[in-house]
């Protein structure tokens, strides 16, 4: 049978395969794949054909073999003979999923029957083989378990996404001079590979920004894989990044990839990067160096193509200072940095924001858009916006579910805003605040002093109405 194998391997050796170009396979770079059979021929004909297109090929002639190479290090596909000597392919593939193996198998035997296709798929092989085959034969096969492997991916980077969604808004939405420049830099960081560091205060919109940069990326057929470094436990975030082996730790039942390895081919983010334990902040900067991860328990590393994208809201130089955040990694973070200005210094982008918004959010309701009027588009403007576009969104979201402009703002920001308010308009001899008391006082009495109706044509709160009244003492 060897004879045959090898026979067959030099008839379809490495100058045929360009004869299979119909099958129209993109390199599966990022893919690794261990084949397991005891027969020499059998073994070199797949890890010719298969080195070609993955990133990394292993090979092993028994199962005692196999289970070595998986104890190291993770294999995204599973070629496997049915005949193999101690233990069958059958047999160990059941143990490999009781085991919580989630990777594809590929079943090849030379002596197949009904009984044995069952068996083997009751065993979970993803695929089946019969001996001899063709490479155009065996390439589709792989080619259908990475698809399937890339879907899974897919799906998961997409519920994860769902749990943590915040509903960031989908595009970058002003034309004022900073908001400009943030999209221009933005623009031309992008194609490139570089790390990237985004700061900017909370609500300012950096996954936003972060994942303007992966769609511009050459990496946008890729995952964009996002995580919360704050919102992670400490003795957790490390197998999240990196993965970990079977027993790695207590209820490590079973082994598991991390994000670096389901972001692989595109961007991950790393948002609030300052949170990350100065333990950790070291094996990301060996990382971010050498790009290989080590799953937590294990002795082999493993090669990954991400780019990391990382956001902070907190000065890191700062950070650094106090000891907080290891200076190595702070300047292997900011190769290019992204600074994104907070709402109140780009005050002239509020009609847009305040449109998009309330299109946006009236659609996803169900209910009719708000209509607003240039008094209290002036309202939105004199509040300083400590929580940024996501205070705003947030607040046309209720105002869309009220029915008016609810500026309910907390006192201490609402006189903030009200002092801020008190300069002269320009081309008046009138101050703000006294045109707004004018104004108010002028629609309470035209209701006849009746404040609910006032606050409800006012577009204000009827809290924010007896605030401003007790001041002046109405």
């Amino acid at each position: 049978m060897i004879g045959e194998i090898q026979k067959y391997s030099e008839e379809t050796s490495l100058s045929s395969v360009p004869a299979v170009a119909t099958v129209e396979l993109s390199p599966w770079q990022h893919q690794s794949v261990l084949v397991v059979d005891d027969e020499p021929g059998m073994v070199s004909f797949l890890h010719r054909s298969l080195a070609l297109r993955c990133g990394w090929v292993a090979t092993a002639g028994s199962v005692e073999e196999a289970i070595e190479l998986l104890s190291r290090r993770h294999f995204d596909l599973i070629v496997l003979d049915i005949a193999l000597p101690g233990r069958s392919g059958v047999e160990w593939l059941h143990q490999l999923r009781e085991q919580g193996f989630g990777g594809d198998v590929v079943l090849m035997t030379a002596y197949a029957d009904l009984e044995t296709a069952i068996d083997a798929l009751r065993a979970g092989a993803s695929d089946f083989l019969l001996k001899p085959f063709s490479v155009a034969q065996m390439l589709n096969a792989v080619k259908r378990c990475f698809e399937r492997s890339s879907l899974r991916r897919e799906n998961f980077v997409l519920r994860r996404e769902l749990d943590q969604r915040d509903d960031s808004v989908e595009g970058m939405v002003g034309n004022s001079v900073v908001i400009r420049d943030v999209c221009a830099r933005i623009k031309r960081i992008a194609p490139t590979p570089s790390t990237v560091l985004i700061h900017g205060e909370s609500g300012t919109g950096k996954e936003l920004a972060a994942r303007a940069l992966h769609r511009m990326s050459l990496r946008s057929d890729g995952p964009f894989v996002p995580i919360n470094c704050a919102a992670i436990a400490e003795e957790l975030i490390e197998s999240e990044l990196f993965g970990h082996v079977k027993g790695a730790f207590t209820g490590a039942a079973a082994g598991r990839e991390g994000l670096f390895y389901y972001a692989r081919g595109g961007t991950l983010f790393l948002d609030e990067i300052s949170e990350l334990p100065l333990p950790l902040q070291a094996k990301l900067l060996r990382v971010l160096e050498e790009r290989k991860i080590r799953p937590v328990g294990s002795e082999q590393e493993v090669p990954v193509d991400v780019r990391v994208v990382a956001a902070t809201n907190r000065n890191l130089v700062e950070e650094v200072a106090k000891g907080r955040f290891r200076r190595d990694l702070y300047y292997r973070l900011q190769v290019v940095e992204v600074v994104l200005p907070p709402l109140r210094d780009r005050i002239d982008d509020l009609p847009d924001l305040v449109d998009y918004f309330i299109g946006q959010l009236a659609a996803r309701l169900g209910i009719a858009e708000l209509r607003h009027d240039p008094e209290a588009l002036a309202r939105l403007a004199r509040y300083s916006w400590p929580g940024n576009v996501r205070e705003l969104k947030n607040l046309i979201e209720r105002s869309l579910i009220l029915g008016y402009f609810a500026d309910d703002f907390a006192p201490e920001e609402d006189a903030a805003a009200v002092a801020s308010a008190s300069t002269l308009e320009p081309g008046s001899g009138e101050s703000l605040a006294a045109i707004e008391r004018r104004h108010i006082l002028g629609v309470l009495e035209t209701c006849k002093g009746n404040k609910s109706e006032a606050a409800r044509r006012l577009g204000v709160s009827r809290k924010t109405l007896d605030r401003k009244c007790a001041v002046w003492g109405v």
